[in-house]
């Protein structure tokens, strides 16, 4: 992202943009989003609950792309980002990183519904 951002932005400077103010939105978004994808890849390296959705949704994301640019028949950049988009989704899914991303169930809490009660009493 942060390299297609700097080149947005080399042709923006250099005059090849279609228009120079657009080259410079484009570069600016797409630096910040660079930002934003490094911020929640550190919150997933360092295991914070907060990143595991906004990682699952990039992860989509990009499979989605992928599946536009298979559908473009650019099977070169397509292929690889598919795979690379199911195996993310796929790490951030998988029995450890779901213990090391989800709270712990409250004490007195049922791990799989998450309803709190007692055992033995039905409810009224």
């Amino acid at each position: 992202m942060l390299a297609a951002s700097l080149l947005a932005g080399a042709d923006a400077i250099s005059g090849r943009s279609y228009h120079v103010n657009s080259g410079i939105a484009l570069t600016l978004i797409g630096v910040a989003t660079a930002a934003a994808l490094g911020y929640i890849a550190t919150g997933v390296a360092r295991a914070r609950l907060w990143s595991r959705t906004p990682a699952l949704l990039t992860q989509l994301f990009c499979g989605i792309v992928s599946i536009y640019l298979l559908e473009a028949q650019r099977y070169a950049w397509g292929v690889p980002g598919l795979v690379l988009a199911v195996a993310g989704f796929a790490t951030l899914l998988i029995p450890d990183s779901f213990r090391a991303l989800a709270r712990a169930p409250a004490a007195g809490q049922d791990p799989v519904s998450g309803a709190a009660g007692r055992k033995g009493q039905r409810g009224r």
